[in-house]
């Protein structure tokens, strides 16, 4: 039979995207590998690659065309001995969250009958096991489980291949599929209806700005983050003035490889070095339990038009500062370009949002989950302090605030870590031994 290509799912937050443009065309022929399309998601626009081989025998979705759900039939691809004519009798997939019962409406331009659903998409703990329709169809038929075979295509999707060579075992009972968390359209109706806030400013002047994907999920996931995880906040004044100096040392020496490092390098290599020297709090909240982690895993808050990202940098306290000023440089110009891979913006425990260069003294982050806390930068601003023996000086002072999930963390752990950043940053040359 042929083979339908759905909507993919390309980050943990989409549910639906914009497909933005069509590498191949009816009749072409697709190698498995192959750049098929180009999908904006919630967060960048990804390439999708091909995991079987045949001929595209008919594009059902127009490049260009927002709003298509994840799982919707986009193509139907024809295998060796298939025809266009064999396209009519393709069923089409029903989203995988849906009972199978349900009857779903035929794409635009296609036939008016009622469709049989395909097999729904497998779970297993509560995540979607991706693979290929096809495979769908020939694990059903020698009854494999195809929550327990490891898939080859890209990102881990399972392909023919993985299902043909994989040996029948007893299929495991499918759990529930979960309802999705982050799911966009259901915390955006938080507050007034559109209605009554369009009916409020009825006599106004005013543009309607449509939300994009990137908005829409910004929206959702800091809803739900405010409502759900039970923050608690932290403050600590940090002197910078020994590492304004130390800084300042270190760049005069640098100057001949190009290396010029900011004050927010040495903030990421203050807090993964303070995941480690307090490390309960190098952890997530995971349902029932929480995942403790090995390495500091750092994400940092980068403004783009439009949003933010999020990129982690993996193994914050093992690099050192130059290669954490690098890094963080090259994600950075990447994310506002939407090239972000996104491994690159997964994971982590542990957020740093830096305002500081924006001239704000001090605020409050809100948690991005599933970290369990997120420092808060405000600028160095100069201020009278008092010295050891009472003298009064001036100093540049940097007001943070640590947003802590308080089913993680607690307030004397909370406070260790934020004390171990402060002390990172007040002593800088120890952050190189």
């Amino acid at each position: 039979m042929p083979t339908e290509i759905l909507m993919p799912a390309l980050s943990p937050t989409m549910e639906e995207g914009t497909l933005a443009k069509w590498h191949v065309k009816e009749g072409d022929t697709v190698s498995s590998g192959d750049i098929m399309a180009e999908i904006e998601t919630d967060k960048a626009t990804m390439e999708f690659e091909a995991v079987d081989e045949g001929v595209m025998g008919k594009i059902l979705i127009a490049e260009g065309t927002e709003g298509v759900k994840v799982n919707d039939v986009i193509a139907i691809l024809l295998e060796d001995g298939e025809s266009a004519d064999d396209i009519s009798a393709t069923p089409t997939a029903a989203p995988a969250a849906q009972p199978a019962a349900t009857a779903e409406a035929a794409p635009a331009g296609g036939s008016d009958k009622v469709a049989t659903p395909a097999p729904a998409v497998p779970v297993k703990d509560g995540n979607r096991v991706f693979a290929t329709p096809l495979a769908r169809r020939i694990a059903a038929d020698k009854g494999l489980d195809l929550a327990a075979i490891t898939g080859s295509g890209p990102h881990g999707r399972i392909v023919k291949a993985d299902v043909e060579n994989a040996t029948a075992a007893p299929k495991a009972a499918a759990a529930p599929a979960a309802a999705k968390a982050d799911a966009p359209a259901a915390k955006l109706a938080a507050g007034p209806s559109t209605d009554a806030v369009l009916k409020t400013y009825a006599d106004r002047p005013f543009e309607e700005v449509k939300l994009d994907g990137m908005r829409k999920t910004i929206a959702a996931r800091l809803t739900e983050a405010k409502q759900s995880v039970p923050h608690f906040y932290l403050r600590r004044d940090i002197n910078l003035d020994a590492l304004l100096k130390f800084r300042s040392q270190l760049n005069k020496q640098l100057e001949p490889r190009g290396v010029k490092l900011s004050v927010n390098d040495f903030i990421i290599k203050a807090c993964a070095l303070a995941l480690q020297q307090v490390p309960e709090a190098n952890a997530v909240w995971a349902g029932d339990r929480t995942l403790k982690f090995e390495k500091s895993d750092v994400a940092v808050a980068v403004a783009i038009d439009g949003g933010l990202f999020t990129p982690v940098l993996k193994d914050s306290d093992s690099k050192s500062l130059s290669a954490l000023s690098s890094e963080m440089k090259d994600l950075a110009t990447r994310a506002r370009d939407r090239k972000l891979a996104p491994h690159e913006y997964q994971g982590g425990s542990f957020a740093i949002s830096n305002l500081g260069m924006f001239g704000i003294d001090n605020f409050d982050a809100i948690i991005n989950p599933p970290h369990s806390a997120i420092l808060a930068v405000g600028a160095g601003v100069k201020k009278p302090i008092v010295g050891a023996d009472g003298e009064l000086t001036v100093g540049t002072i940097m007001s943070s605030t640590l947003s802590v999930d308080h089913r993680v963390i607690d307030g004397v752990l909370g406070a260790n870590l934020l004390n171990a950043i402060k002390d990172n940053l007040e002593n800088p040359m120890t952050m190189l031994a």
